[in-house]
């Protein structure tokens, strides 16, 4: 599995609720922040984006990076998302 890091900025909040959802079906997730999540996936970066951009419109924006070898957070979701990134960034 490849761990992306996806940031995005949706306007609409029911766009913004359905992206989300989404998500949550793919391999494993963890929310980082309230646009910033990261996902565990067999996908390529592109192959991801394809599948999230029909939930897009114009206006919205997406960008996802493959995690590299190091990462630093502080506050995160809580216990069970500190140890989901500590294993998985």
């Amino acid at each position: 599995m490849k761990c992306y890091i996806i940031t995005y900025d949706i306007k609409d909040p029911a766009r913004q609720k359905t992206f989300k959802e989404k998500l949550k079906n793919l391999e494993g997730y963890c929310p980082v922040h309230d646009n910033c999540w990261a996902i565990l996936t067999e996908q390529t970066a592109a192959q991801l984006r394809d599948s999230l951009t029909s939930l897009l419109d114009a206006a919205d924006r997406i960008f996802i990076v493959k995690s590299g070898t190091e990462a630093g957070w502080k506050n995160s979701y809580g216990k069970d998302n500190d140890e989901w990134l500590k294993r998985n960034l």
